[in-house]
């Protein structure tokens, strides 16, 4: 797992790439914690997030509680099919809040995928 921080339009803008899981939890905590300082604004990129665990998704409900507490905005953006899942696993869209971008051939698999179950 890595994450790189930059600033972008005004806002910082972390990448986060690799998996979001309890093996790098620590140090994925550190580096959200840390971009979010002195951040008014911040998105979080996952669109290179190959796996996502409990562990990554509490990281996420922690970011966004912190950014509340300290009067910040923090916005999931370029959400991978791995956060996409997560996402939907534990129903937490309208607890994040962020606006989903799903490609056609996103949602042509998931389509795909929805027939072959029935």
């Amino acid at each position: 797992m890595s994450a790189r921080a930059k600033r972008r339009n005004g806002a910082r803008r972390l990448a986060v790439e690799g998996d979001m899981t309890i093996y790098g939890a620590a140090e994925l905590k550190a580096r959200l914690m840390d971009a979010l300082k002195g951040a008014s604004q911040l998105e979080v990129d996952l669109s290179r997030v190959g796996e996502v665990d409990t562990a990554g998704v509490q990281l996420l409900l922690l970011l966004k509680r912190e950014a509340a507490r300290s009067s910040n905005v923090v916005r999931i953006v370029g959400h991978s099919p791995a956060t996409l899942d997560a996402i939907d696993l534990f129903n937490l869209g309208a607890t994040f809040g962020d606006p989903v971008v799903i490609s056609k051939r996103a949602d042509r698999r998931a389509q795909s995928a929805k027939g072959s179950k029935q």
